[in-house]
């Protein structure tokens, strides 16, 4: 598992396939100083909403990888990917192409009701399935 830092609130685990995905096409967006959302769905453990952050050329960013060794990269789903960044909603975590696994869920989205953040846990991965995320960010 790694990790996207986003400013002092978001941290966001993700598979290190799926985070090297998203650093592909985030560092591009950010490399033409492009702006915007990125989204994901929760859980239905963390109330089966959504979560957005806003990613701009101003931002710190920052992906940390758990494993030591570059995870293959997909071209096929890294312009799909890009399509998303590029929609007025902004990225969209979206399934791998032919992976069939079905939307990817944040699981444990971890604000109290005092804007405290909680200490997060990673679900399993679900036999292959590398989409579960953890959120741990504050108001």
């Amino acid at each position: 598992m790694g990790k996207f830092l986003c400013g002092p609130h978001v941290a966001v685990e993700f598979d290190d396939r799926v985070l090297a995905h998203l650093q592909i096409v985030i560092s591009a967006k950010l490399r033409r100083r492009e702006s915007m959302m990125f989204s994901w769905r929760d859980s239905a453990d963390s109330g089966d909403g959504r979560t957005s952050v806003w990613v701009h050329p101003l931002a710190d960013v920052a992906f940390k990888f758990y494993g030591h060794r570059k995870p293959a990269v997909n071209a096929e789903w890294v312009d799909a990917l890009m399509l998303e960044a590029n929609k007025p909603g902004g990225l969209q975590l979206i399934e791998e192409p032919g992976a069939g696994a079905g939307a990817p869920l944040a699981h444990h989205n971890p604000i109290s009701a005092s804007g405290a953040v909680l200490v997060g846990r990673q679900i399993g991965a679900d036999h292959g399935r590398p989409h579960h995320l953890s959120v741990n960010r504050s108001r």
